[in-house]
């Protein structure tokens, strides 16, 4: 399907733009009527890919949007932890990222939960991760972010995304939720 969107988009509308220009040039009898033919043709080229740029910028701001009502990260408890808990670089040394739900190893559970606002292209999505104690089922910690994946002209390349807030990642919520004492 997206081959043909390509094909549709990079093959069959510069051809529709330029016999349409054509056809409007060799028609018109001034120069005045030339350029104005010129014009349209170009405004209906450029208004047919406004149509990808202006939803992806929809949905940007649908991001922001929702990112500014409950996006960003939560500390509800810290957690104080001896240095030898602690990397070199500072980082826990506990955290198994590979593991699932025991990430953070026997005392703490790690949820994960993705929500689809919109599938296909472009795709949203608002994703939380919340660290718990086992022990008694406490929520220390929240990051919830949003993202838009996709909406680009059709084409060879990546598809492009944006996230909002920033930093809210899972990384950035162990990092405020343990911390080291001296």
């Amino acid at each position: 399907m997206s081959l043909l969107v390509a094909l549709f988009y990079w093959v069959l509308i510069p051809i529709i733009a330029v016999l349409g220009s054509i056809f409007l040039l060799r028609t018109a009898k001034t120069r005045t009527k030339q350029w104005l033919a010129i014009g349209i043709c170009s405004i209906g080229f450029l208004g047919l890919t406004w149509i990808y740029v202006g939803e992806k910028m929809y949905w940007d701001a649908k991001v922001r949007s929702l990112c500014a009502k409950d996006g960003g990260i939560k500390v509800y408890e810290t957690v104080k932890l001896p240095a030898e808990r602690f990397g070199k670089l500072g980082v826990i040394n506990f955290y198994r990222p590979t593991r699932g739900p025991d990430t953070l190893g026997n005392e703490y559970l790690v949820e994960r939960k993705t929500d689809y606002i919109r599938r296909g292209s472009p795709e949203m999505r608002r994703a939380q991760v919340g660290i718990f104690q086992k022990a008694d089922g406490k929520l220390l910690g929240e990051a919830v972010s949003y993202h838009r994946v996709g909406g680009d002209l059709p084409g060879p390349w990546h598809t492009s995304s944006f996230r909002c807030p920033k930093n809210s990642g899972e990384g950035i919520l162990i990092q405020r939720v343990f911390v080291k004492t001296r």
